[in-house]
């Protein structure tokens, strides 16, 4: 039998309010614990990340390409610092003062998120380098010199950020390609960073013992740890093993890890687990200086969510174009370097290929001869494999 129409209207009006109560309790108890979640993650970076603001310092910064859309393009400089300060010294070793860049990379971003490329620059690379001046007011003069002496140049008072503006500088003066944002990540962060993500799989093709880079390797399939891996980017001499004393050759490796670094996060799903890629961050947090919007951790959040869908397919690893000097020293740019940095400028992908290369020998720093390298760009996308550890190290030869 159908029940009456008063106690229904009355059943209905009670439910509904209820509905409403529940509904609204949810809604703020899923907004309070965003609030606590934000708030604990401030709390755990706060005062770690250290963002500066460079504008007073950064000289004739390159235009931003005229076709802005939804996501613009992102120019990111990496900068691995070798300080010997504090814990840095109990790695590397304290007997070497002053501030060096250990590896330059200049990351471009594409404007629809699907592609990334990985631009090494040479520290031997010859330039033109810019005088700098510093946050008090100090000017250091430029020089013709190897690429490296701008960073060193501005860590002159020990401050991260000022030898960051004086590099950035000279990127701008040697490419014209617009940097957007920048990190320095010392020896300490990245060992901690590498151990936060778990290790990162590596063929290593020969056994390798350094006593300087304090690396002991079996040939073979395995798992980097972070001094491990920093042993690794930092090889140019060893007791057993095939090494050349060539910093382009430590290039390759450092390429190398690099591409791997992305196959370990895609497998612990960095790029899309806050918690993960947040306990990432926190590991090398005391060790990052970066400008003021990178050192956001939302924006860090973000930046990463939008490159979700990345394989190492998407991911391009070259260098700057570069030929020998006469003495065999140093480098230089290569004639087609300015198409690759045009190619950038206008967020399109890197037109020289392997094919297109022309060789030199890798040789030592003192010029002698070892093996044959490229000249230009190493732009090779790997395969992917399979997104778990263990199907990674299977694709290692035997």
């Amino acid at each position: 039998m159908p029940r009456r129409p008063g106690p229904i209207r009355h059943a209905r009006r009670v439910r509904s309010h209820s509905l409403v109560r529940t509904a609204t309790v949810a809604v703020a108890a899923l907004a309070g614990f965003a609030m606590v979640w934000a708030q604990t993650l401030a709390a755990q970076f706060g005062g770690a990340i250290d963002p500066r603001d460079l504008t007073q310092l950064v000289t004739a910064t390159p235009d931003a390409p005229a076709d802005v859309r939804e996501a613009r393009p992102l120019n990111l400089l990496l900068i691995g610092s070798d300080s010997r300060v504090g814990a840095n010294g109990e790695i590397g070793g304290a007997d070497v003062e002053g501030m060096r860049s250990d590896a330059t990379v200049l990351a471009h971003v594409s404007g629809d998120r699907e592609r990334i490329d990985l631009m090494s620059i040479p520290r031997d690379l010859r330039m033109e380098i810019p005088t700098c001046t510093l946050f008090d007011g100090t000017e250091v003069q430029g020089r013709e010199g190897k690429f490296n002496v701008a960073f060193s140049n501005g860590g002159r008072q020990g401050d991260p950020a000022e030898a960051a503006a004086c590099t950035i500088n000279a990127v701008h003066d040697l490419t014209g390609i617009r940097i957007d944002h920048w990190a320095v990540l010392d020896f300490h962060g990245f060992t901690s960073m590498v151990d936060a993500l778990g290790g990162i799989p590596m063929c290593i093709p020969e056994d390798i013992v350094s006593a300087k880079a304090d690396l002991n390797l079996e040939a073979g399939p395995q798992v980097l740890s972070g001094e491990q891996s920093l042993g690794w980017a930092r090889l140019r001499t060893s007791e057993v093993g095939d090494v050349s004393g060539s910093d382009l050759q430590r290039i390759n490796r450092q390429q190398e890890l690099l591409t791997q670094t992305l196959r370990a996060a895609r497998a612990k799903n960095l790029f899309t687990d806050a918690g993960e890629l947040t306990s990432f961050l926190r590991a090398g947090a005391e060790s990052l200086t970066t400008d003021e919007e990178l050192g956001d951790l939302d924006f860090m959040i973000r930046l990463a969510y939008s490159l979700r869908g990345l394989s190492a397919d998407d991911l391009t690893v070259t260098t700057v174009p570069w030929e020998y000097t006469e003495d065999r020293l140093g480098v230089l740019l290569a004639d087609d370097a300015p198409q690759v940095f045009e190619d950038i400028r206008q967020d399109r992908p890197l037109s020289v290929v392997d094919e297109d290369d022309t060789t030199s020998a890798w040789g030592q720093d003192d010029g002698d001869d070892t093996e044959d390298a490229p000249s230009t760009p190493r732009a090779s996308t790997p395969d992917t494999g399979s997104d778990s550890i263990d199907d990674i190290l299977a694709t290692c030869g035997p």
